[in-house]
């Protein structure tokens, strides 16, 4: 059994005005959550983790969009029911975080085994929505985060 290694990126999916992309887990039906995986491979870098999962989870070429590393790092336990896909004795991940704004809502191809629904949501709804506090504490993150990019020279 190949084991999911325990570092993994979050990106947060949104449009210039902020409305959030939130998946419906399929394993889960009520847990909403923004783009998430783990790295296939030691090494792999996390950009190429982030542009991978969006791929897979949406459809999306993030490389053809605005992905941003926020250089943000979260720690957490596990949950017990998807601590059978790590290593013996793994209990903790560490999450990268990222975003990832596209012009507007666009369409998006789910993968069915991950996800049974998608909704573009106004960041705060979306804050409240997702069952991770890491990823709303994300969420609530986005409209500074989007406005320091703006200010950028």
């Amino acid at each position: 059994m190949k084991y999911k290694l325990p570092v993994s990126v979050l990106v947060v999916v949104h449009t210039p005005e902020l409305d959030v992309l939130l998946l419906e887990r399929a394993d889960r039906p009520g847990f909403w959550q923004s783009v998430t995986g783990s790295q296939d491979h030691e090494g792999e870098a996390l950009r190429d983790t982030a542009v991978r999962e969006v791929g897979e989870e949406t459809g999306l070429d993030a490389a053809r969009h605005e992905l941003t590393d926020w250089q943000k790092q979260n720690v957490y336990e596990i949950y017990r029911q998807w601590r059978s896909r790590y290593a013996p004795g793994v209990t903790h991940n560490t999450e990268h975080v990222f975003s990832l704004q596209v012009p507007r809502r666009v369409d998006i191809t789910l993968a069915p085994r991950e996800h049974s629904r998608c909704d573009w949501v106004p960041w705060r709804d979306a804050a409240e929505r997702v069952f991770s506090w890491s990823n709303s504490e994300a969420i609530r993150e986005l409209p500074r985060r989007v406005q320091k990019t703006v200010e950028k020279p």
